[in-house]
């Protein structure tokens, strides 16, 4: 019996890791792109916890892991992002949405004539 309970948690491991790579390889790629970024970890419900990017460019980015300890192993690796505790006034002033962000963060909300527009057009 205890040899299925020690494949299931080395198979979590194993699932871990490879959400931690993909996770670096994006963050790496969304920094090459859009220069040294700062980031907020959010908890975002049973899906887990959000990191949220403003790059040097004002480009907002995000990635969804499991949990807090996943979100910190992958931003330790990454020396271009700096962590913050909170949505400064600084970062938040820096941050440029792209045309059609606030529509497609609203998902089916913005697509419905029930509700008020995104707010970008």
């Amino acid at each position: 019996m205890s040899d299925s309970s020690d494949s299931a948690a080395s198979t979590v491991t194993a699932h871990d890791e490879r959400v931690v790579k993909k996770t670096v390889a994006e963050l790496r790629r969304f920094v090459a792109t859009h220069g040294n970024a700062q980031a907020v970890v959010a908890p975002i419900g049973r899906a887990g916890v959000r990191i949220m990017l403003v790059g040097d460019d004002g480009v907002l980015g995000d990635e969804v892991v499991r949990d807090r300890g996943t979100a910190v192993a992958v931003l330790e690796q990454i020396e271009e992002i700096s962590v913050v505790d909170e949505w400064e006034r600084e970062m938040v002033a820096k941050a440029d949405p792209a045309p059609g962000h606030y529509a497609k963060m609203a998902g089916w909300v913005a697509r419905s004539s029930k509700f008020p527009s995104a707010g970008d057009e």
